[in-house]
């Protein structure tokens, strides 16, 4: 036995990530991937760019609460703000969808 035992909260043992705005514990495939890319956060919403990655409802509630909360350089481990208008951009253009 590997010594890891399955979490039966999760459904079939989907990947589970925490919301960096509003904290909550949801299914991966629910959250939009974020990485720093230089300076700045940047939407991957394939899950394909390299480095750390933050997760986010992708709701405009939630990026505020990560922004108010300058979750985004705490997760990247970054010494200075991130700039985070891109981010914002492609959150903005989303179609509005109801928050979990």
């Amino acid at each position: 036995m590997s010594g890891r035992t399955r979490d039966r909260s999760c459904p079939e043992g989907s990947p589970q990530r925490t919301c960096v705005g509003c904290r909550k514990r949801v299914a991966k495939h629910d959250l939009l991937r974020v990485t720093a890319v230089g300076d700045a956060c940047v939407p991957d919403p394939r899950g394909t760019l390299p480095g750390r990655g933050a997760h986010l409802h992708p709701v405009p509630e939630c990026l505020d609460l990560a922004l108010r909360r300058r979750a985004f350089p705490r997760a990247f481990r970054s010494s200075g703000p991130l700039d985070t208008a891109a981010l914002q951009r492609y959150v903005g253009a989303l179609p509005v969808a109801g928050h979990p």
